[in-house]
């Protein structure tokens, strides 16, 4: 049978999607191009936002609307965080964070008893092994997870009721998958979980076992109160690390970081970036996350906030404005800001981004970049630099190769560079 898988949110559901994917391939599933000649959707949602649970909605029903025979699935962190208003969804089965490599069999028993399922398992205690890369994956970077759920109990997030508390992958099946990736002929590798910082067998022990299968290692998001001076020195002597660091913020100001709960204030981000560039050079990249209209946010503590995300000077930042979900501390809070105020920051925060956008990608002018190829001519550099690459004497760059590309100019977002 043909499938099609959607995947929303962050690079774990990414991961997960794939090894489900890779999964139902083994099995003798076929991957479909387009809902309308695919017989079973299955959508991996998201619900970090008001805006993802409502995408779900969205897709499911679009599905139907294009293809009323098609079988529905619905599984990830909305179900898990929500069982009732999943179940409400009318999916034909409906499964959660938990027990995920069990869903290949609930879509086969759906099959043959066509007996609605909704299955949303407790979660463990325990790391639940699920990996099986799909062998028609077009991607050229391997995620690999290395460690599941978070208990930090930020104001604003649902993630601990989606993925529970903080389990970590033995170091052994780490590296048995990365030797597995380089097989398949993956260069790069994404290590990725969701508290990637709370990997209790070491993040920087992870880094270089990894790092014997790939010609690069990137980190997905991290947390800075938990990226210690030990453990930052100890990545540093890993050479195929790439100068990258997605180093979560949410606020500059230190007010509206104490009623998130996060656990550092604006000063130990700012020397925190300060050790990584000392470390890995003043050039390394910082992109982050920010949110506008938090709970109780003055104009002056945006304005403060707006102020440092320009000193430290990000490559990009990933800019959203404030979604109360039902069961944090912050859904209850008092002095809800208005929704207008939210985007209209909003709007002003990503007008600063782009300008620190641009110049991050202008002062790549002149450098000398390694690039990986994703597609024809286009990849990333070592440091997340966007890059179109064009051809040189009729000679182009191969799709998974990182060639050395000179830097000459950025246009429309991206550099524009030449093969040396």
């Amino acid at each position: 049978m043909h499938f099609i898988l959607t995947t929303l949110g962050c690079k774990v559901n990414q991961y997960e999607s794939a090894g489900l994917s890779g999964e139902l391939v083994r099995l003798g599933f076929v991957s479909a191009y387009d809902i309308e000649s695919a017989e079973i959707f299955i959508l991996n949602s998201c619900t970090v936002t008001e805006n993802s649970d409502k995408k779900t909605r969205q897709l499911l029903a679009s599905a139907r609307r294009k293809n009323p025979q098609i079988i529905t699935v619905l599984t990830g962190c909305f179900p898990q965080a929500f069982p009732e208003q999943a179940k409400n969804l009318g999916a034909d089965i409906t499964c959660g964070t938990s027990k995920r490599a069990e869903l290949p069999a609930l879509i086969q028993e759906f099959l043959k008893t066509r007996t609605t399922m909704h299955k949303i398992a407790d979660l463990s205690d325990f790391y639940e092994e699920f990996s099986s890369f799909n062998p028609n994956s077009a991607r050229t970077r391997a995620l690999i997870k290395i460690q599941e759920g978070c208990d930090c109990n930020c104001a604003y997030c649902i993630v601990p009721r989606a993925r529970g508390n903080p389990r970590s992958r033995p170091l052994d099946s780490v590296r048995n998958e990365a030797e597995a990736a380089a097989k398949i002929g993956f260069k790069e590798i994404v290590l990725t979980g969701i508290n990637l910082t709370k990997y209790q067998f070491g993040l920087d022990r992870a880094v270089n076992a990894v790092a014997d299968y790939a010609e690069r290692v990137r980190l997905s998001s991290v947390e800075p109160d938990l990226l210690t001076d030990e453990i930052l020195e100890n990545l540093a002597l890993e050479k195929k690390l790439c100068p990258h660091f997605h180093l979560s913020l949410q606020s500059g100001s230190n007010s509206v970081l104490q009623r998130m709960n996060r656990r550092y204030t604006a000063e130990q981000y700012y020397e925190k970036v300060q050790k990584i560039r000392k470390l890995f050079g003043a050039e390394t990249a910082f992109t982050t996350d920010i949110m506008t209209g938090f709970p109780g946010e003055t104009e002056q503590e945006f304005l403060h906030g707006l102020a440092f995300a320009r000193r430290i000077g990000f490559a990009k930042i990933h800019v959203f404005p404030f979604s109360p979900r039902p069961g944090t501390a912050a859904a209850t809070m008092e002095n809800q800001v208005p929704e207008s105020i939210k985007r209209e920051r909003r709007d002003r925060l990503l007008h600063a981004a782009e300008e620190m956008r641009r110049k991050f990608l202008s002062a790549q002018i002149g450098k000398t970049l390694n690039v990986l190829v994703e597609k024809e001519n286009f990849g990333h550099a070592e440091n997340y630099a966007p890059v179109k690459i064009l051809p040189v004497g009729g000679k182009t760059a191969q799709r998974n190769e990182i060639p050395c590309i000179k830097i000459i100019s950025v246009e429309n977002n991206f550099c524009i560079g030449e093969l040396t």
